[in-house]
């Protein structure tokens, strides 16, 4: 086990995700961050660190971080940015407090895919010379990635179904999900085809919304808040593959074992199926989460995954995974990470209204950057 001074989640602020939401992003980010105040009981004079997460090209502006420092209470204060998904944000505000320059930190995100272009976008992502002008983008690679997972172990189109029938199940108890639905395997099969074999029940939707966490190292968290707001950050690993598709094996997780390797040695676990809790696990497309649950060490390579009718993960027990609704119910890029790291931070709380689970003390939150996963970090939370 690794031992390092502890850091707390003592606040957590979301809006609700919807697709044309109204408001700047401004708006948005001040409205996360005042409920995480308002959560944690402090207000903004006992910040001192702001870390944003943003994007020039989902912003459509150069320093994007500008539009929402004020918002993110970073006037007189200092502020940095990240460019990715929210768990990378988290992690930086956890390391600027380890580093002892820094106390109190917010970590705001923001994210209006309503105002961007997916397909564009992505398509930068790829290689210039070659890759960009096959016009691959985020749907098509992820399509390449499920058609090699299914190849490599004979996995399918049914076996990804079943994750879209569950969190959009889940997300029927989360008041803050963009899409809650009762659907069925057939009903996800019978939706029109994106890209082979993804179809658009396969596919998040195009997502608008903030979320906001404050963090506080654990001489300040005792005397800021109460211990059952003290939400501790217990493990963190994070690891980055190839840049290019043609260089990995789109089917192996290698990048986010090792990264969870390094969150579990954290965090002092040795058997994640029997200590882990509840999982958010990144699902922007069906396929991913059995793929990285894979990776993560909850079931074996290729296996598939089995489900009970309230969206558990079967291994022997039961994990509940993404009871939030996961990315497929509400997928606002930039936050993504962060907003699952909000729902664990409830459960464990015990806030979680109707979706709470009974007795969770340990959450395992995962997030990624770039086509197909290329990079992964993988948090380990706990009371």
């Amino acid at each position: 086990m690794i031992y390092m001074e502890r850091v707390a989640i003592i606040g957590v602020g979301q809006t609700k995700y919807e697709h044309g939401k109204q408001g700047n992003f401004a708006e948005l980010v001040f409205e996360a961050t005042s409920k995480a105040l308002q959560d944690a009981g402090i207000t903004r004079d006992d910040i001192d660190n702001v870390v944003t997460v943003s994007s020039d090209f989902w912003d459509g502006r150069t320093i994007s971080s500008m539009a929402v420092s004020d918002a993110s209470g970073a006037f007189d204060r200092d502020i940095t940015t990240v460019e990715g998904d929210g768990t990378f944000g988290a992690l930086y505000g956890m390391m600027r407090i380890l580093s002892g320059s820094f106390g109190v930190t917010i970590v705001a995100s923001h994210h209006k895919g309503s105002e961007s272009n997916m397909n564009i976008i992505t398509n930068t992502a790829f290689d210039p010379l070659v890759e960009r002008k096959l016009g691959l983008d985020a749907v098509s690679s992820a399509a390449m990635q499920a058609r090699r997972y299914m190849s490599k172990y004979g996995l399918s189109e049914e076996q990804f179904a079943l994750v879209s029938v569950k969190n959009h199940g889940n997300a029927m108890r989360n008041p803050l999900a963009f899409l809650p639905m009762e659907i069925t395997v057939e009903d996800v099969m019978n939706s029109r085809k994106v890209a082979d074999p993804l179809k658009v029940l396969d596919c998040s939707p195009v997502t608008d919304g903030a979320c906001t966490l404050i963090l506080a190292a654990e001489r300040q968290a005792k005397k800021l808040t109460r211990p059952a707001k003290c939400v501790w950050m217990k493990g963190v690993g994070h690891c980055s593959d190839a840049y290019r598709l043609g260089d990995r094996d789109l089917a192996d997780t290698r990048a986010l074992k090792d990264a969870a390797k390094r969150a579990y040695a954290m965090a002092g676990i040795d058997d994640p199926r029997r200590q882990i809790d509840v999982a958010e696990v990144y699902d922007a497309f069906s396929y991913m989460e059995p793929l990285w649950l894979e990776g993560l060490g909850i079931c074996d390579d290729g296996k598939g995954c089995e489900y009970t009718e309230r969206g558990y993960f079967e291994f022997g027990g039961k994990l509940p995974v993404n009871v939030s609704g996961g990315r497929l119910s509400s997928n606002p890029v930039q936050v993504a990470g962060l907003a699952g790291m909000a729902e664990c931070v409830l459960q464990l709380r015990g806030e979680a209204e109707e979706r709470q689970l009974d007795g969770a003390k340990v959450a395992l939150v995962h997030g990624i950057n770039g086509m197909c996963g290329q990079s992964h970090c993988v948090w380990i939370l706990g009371k």
